[in-house]
C-alpha cells in the first residue's frame, strides 16, 4: 500500500492488496434488487393504507355528528328549553337530508351548523330530526349509518339512546328498545 493510497479520503479507491483491487459500494444487480423489492412492498401497503385512511375520514366526521349531538344535549339543559338538532340544507333550516349537512336549533334560531358531508360519503337514518329535552333526555332514539358510498366495507353507527347519549359503533346492531 502506498502513502497516497493509505491518505485517500474517497472510499471507492481500490485498495491494493497483492494485484488484486476490491472496490466498496453496491453493484448495479444488488441496486435493482432492493428496488424490486421495496416496489413490491409499497404495491402491498397501498391497500392497506387505503382503508386506513377511510377508517380516519369516518372517525371524524361521526365524532363531528356525536360533537353537535353533545353541544344539542347540553344546550337543552342549560337553556332548561328543548333542543332540536336536524338535516339541514341551507344551515338554518331544518330540510334536506343529513348527508346535506345539519343544525343544531334552539329557542328557534340556529346555533350550530354543519356543512355537507364529503362527496361519496352518505349519513341517512330513520329520522331527519332529533329532540332533546331540558332534562337532556333524548325525545327520539335514533340510529343514523355513515358510510362510503364506493367502499361499504367500513361504516359507523351514529346512535342516538333515549337517554339522550350519544354513540359510534363500528357494527349495525342497535335497538331503540
Amino acid at each position: 500500500m502506498t502513502e497516497l493510497d493509505a491518505m485517500s479520503p474517497n472510499p471507492l479507491t481500490p485498495k491494493r492488496v497483492g494485484t488484486a483491487h476490491t472496490y466498496k459500494g453496491f453493484t448495479l444487480v444488488e441496486l435493482m434488487i432492493t428496488l424490486a423489492i421495496a416496489a413490491i412492498l409499497a404495491t402491498l401497503a397501498v391497500p392497506s393504507f387505503n382503508q386506513v385512511m377511510l377508517g380516519s375520514k369516518l372517525n371524524s366526521m361521526a365524532n363531528s355528528f356525536v360533537g353537535s349531538a353533545q353541544l344539542a344535549r347540553s344546550e337543552a339543559i342549560k337553556r332548561n328549553d328543548e333542543v332540536t338538532l336536524c338535516a339541514s340544507s341551507n344551515g338554518s333550516t331544518c330540510s334536506g337530508t343529513w348527508k346535506d349537512g345539519w343544525v343544531v336549533r334552539a329557542g328557534g334560531a340556529a346555533i350550530h351548523a354543519q356543512g355537507p358531508l364529503p362527496n361519496l360519503f352518505d349519513l341517512s337514518g330513520n329520522v331527519t330530526s332529533i329532540a332533546f329535552q331540558p332534562t337532556g333526555m333524548g325525545a327520539t332514539c335514533t340510529a343514523l349509518t355513515l358510510k362510503n358510498t364506493k367502499d361499504s366495507s367500513q361504516q359507523r353507527v351514529l346512535t342516538i339512546s333515549a337517554t339522550g347519549r350519544p354513540k359510534v359503533e363500528k357494527t349495525s346492531a342497535f335497538s331503540c328498545s
